[in-house]
């Protein structure tokens, strides 16, 4: 019987996961290292679809004490049609769906209100919640998530011709694309600048930041009267995995329509849908 891995891996996803990492992780609060551990794992609770990092305790600068009243609201979300729902990534931290114990972090100065969580099946770890430190992997900040040894990106250039249409609006039309393609997430096209109708778009205040390709500024689109907020994104200084898409633009395909090749592609089904 052959097995397709993917959809393999989203049958674990009601299961507690976890994968030893060989990186050095050290993470910072303020000026404190708090955390300074060769000996990592990472942690996906079910339904996360983004890792959390874990640590023996005894690799924790800090006294971990219980927390108290620390919760957080679930976002489901489909990132296929008819798939499983998950947890939007932007869920809190202390939204935990396994057993186990919210756990606050003190030392010297600071107090990280349910920042820690120690999983029942995981003896010894404490998961941390990202947002609460500055982490480095070796002597590399990492931004966003901790990378997930199972996702990555791939960008190939395309000569396809590829239009970008909003309510019936050309915004954008090349032949000389880069394709994004990223594990478990739509294929994105990246289009030049100057094959795109800068006068429809305007900078907007959002911004975000991805784990593999690093911070990503946004325009919202205004076709027939209407403003389409945060439409498009790009990024200006990648990470070096995302190098290939420096000055490109890109258009969440949820929301407009893309024509490649003369054929128009079905609008996928993701978290942005």
């Amino acid at each position: 019987m052959a097995v397709q891995l993917s959809r393999e891996l989203m049958r674990s996803l009601g299961e507690l996961r976890y994968e030893p990492t060989p990186k050095r992780l050290r993470a910072r609060a303020g000026e404190l290292t708090l955390v300074d551990s060769e000996r990592g794992v990472l942690v996906w609770e079910p339904k996360r679809v983004v890792p959390s990092y874990a640590v023996p305790e005894e690799d924790i600068q800090a006294r971990v004490v219980p927390a108290v009243g620390v919760e957080a609201a679930e976002h489901p979300v489909a990132i296929t049609a008819g798939g499983p729902p998950v947890l939007d990534p932007r869920t809190g931290f202390a939204a935990h769906t396994c057993e186990g114990e919210p756990l606050s972090l003190e030392a010297p100065g600071v107090l990280l209100e349910g920042a820690g969580f120690r999983p029942a099946g995981l003896d010894g770890y404490i998961a941390l919640d990202f947002d609460a430190f500055e982490w480095l992997e070796e002597d590399e900040p990492i931004v966003s998530h901790p990378r997930d040894p199972f996702h990555r990106i791939d960008i190939r250039r395309t000569s396809r011709a590829v239009r970008i249409e909003v309510e019936g609006v050309p915004v954008a039309e090349t032949s000389s694309a880069r394709m994004l393609f990223e594990t478990n997430l739509p294929p994105r096209f990246y289009l030049p600048r100057e094959d795109v109708r800068l006068n429809l778009l305007t900078p907007s205040v959002k911004s975000t930041a991805c784990a593999y390709k690093g911070h990503a500024s946004y325009w919202s689109v205004e076709v027939n009267g209407h403003v389409h907020p945060d439409l498009a994104w790009g990024y200006e200084q990648p990470l070096s995995d995302a190098a290939d898409v420096a000055g490109h633009i890109a258009f969440f395909d949820e929301h407009v329509d893309v024509i490649v090749d003369g054929r128009r592609r079905p609008r996928p089904v993701s978290p942005w849908s």
